[in-house]
């Protein structure tokens, strides 16, 4: 098939047309209109077969994955997600293939309201790369750089899971049945938290989310903030299933560094707090505190007030260098 034939048969028209999308895919360029007093938040990742998703992996769970990382980044801001660019690099034709993922690409970008605009194929090894855009008022976008000593620190959902699910899937853990499905659900279907992003934005000091593990992304404030932080790894939030898989000291090590949770980590000041506790809550959103923000520089480590040591690191990209 040659690549206009992929696009008219597998990715024009697969969903509902938003108002504010003025041409979508099939011009030069696509033409979006952002509402008044709003800024646009764009944000960009790919996923590369082997490095970030097994080669075996269903292309169905590979669109799904490939959409929630980038709506998990604009959760981060605090925007509402909108529109979606697919660049897709295929080894070869492969239609079954491409009717899956193109079919969980659609139900995926129909349930968070995002329309496809635009995008690329190609020959190549197995890639996929999304540009994500969504929009926010101007004044309400979250960022990594305002946390403040005594700001408390929160995170929504369990961490580890992700991690325990790829260890699954390679075949370094195996468990009750339950257990295992899961931590393998939670690694490739993570669900990006758009409604606590846009719940938050406002009323807290600082966001991110957990996409390379919770050390390294909590560092990633501090240093934009320029504060240090306490984290009491006895209140890290560990769902069941990951305590039935391993032991308490190996689901802290996978809580704070395994990564692809895709939860928000965010820093918040009591003045706020109730009041972002309550509505996160009528939404059915669970979030722990497991800190605070302190005015020494440095990420402190804590089990029941003592200094916690751990292997662990966060989640890093190697790119060789040319020889």
């Amino acid at each position: 098939m040659q690549e206009f034939s992929i696009i008219e048969q597998y990715f024009k028209n697969q969903t509902q047309p938003r108002r504010d999308v003025l041409i979508g895919v099939g011009d030069d360029c696509a033409i979006t209109a952002i509402p008044p007093n709003h800024v646009l938040a764009t944000t960009t990742d790919t996923l590369v077969s082997g490095v970030h998703f097994l080669p075996d992996t269903a292309p169905a769970d590979i669109a799904q994955k490939a959409l929630a990382v980038n709506l998990s980044d604009l959760a981060a801001v605090g925007a509402t997600p909108a529109w979606i660019n697919l660049a897709l690099t295929l080894p070869s034709t492969n239609e079954e293939w491409l009717a899956d993922f193109s079919d969980a690409f659609a139900r995926m970008c129909e349930y968070y309201g995002v329309n496809l605009i635009g995008g690329d194929t190609t020959r190549g090894p197995l890639s996929i790369t999304l540009t994500a855009q969504g929009f926010v008022p101007a004044e309400s976008v979250a960022t990594r750089s305002g946390a403040q000593p005594g700001d408390y620190i929160y995170v929504t959902g369990t961490l580890g899971d992700a991690g325990a699910g790829l260890a699954v899937l390679k075949g370094e853990l195996s468990g009750a049945e339950h257990a295992v499905q899961y931590a393998v659900a939670r690694h490739l279907n993570p669900t990006p938290r758009v409604l606590a992003g846009t719940s938050l934005r406002r009323k807290i000091t600082s966001c991110i989310d957990i996409s390379d593990g919770l050390i390294g992304d909590l560092k990633h404030i501090l240093t934009a903030s320029s504060v240090g932080a306490v984290v009491r790894v006895e209140d890290l939030p560990l769902s069941p299933a990951m305590t039935e898989l391993v032991s308490l000291e190996h689901a802290y090590e996978l809580a704070l560094g395994a990564g692809d949770d895709y939860e928000l980590l965010f820093t918040i000041n009591e003045a706020h707090l109730d009041e972002v506790l309550t509505e996160l809550h009528s939404v059915s959103i669970a979030v722990t505190c497991i800190g605070q923000i302190t005015g020494q520089k440095g990420l402190e480590l804590k089990l029941h007030n003592q200094a916690y040591l751990t292997q662990t690191h966060s989640y890093q990209h190697e790119i060789p260098l040319d020889e």
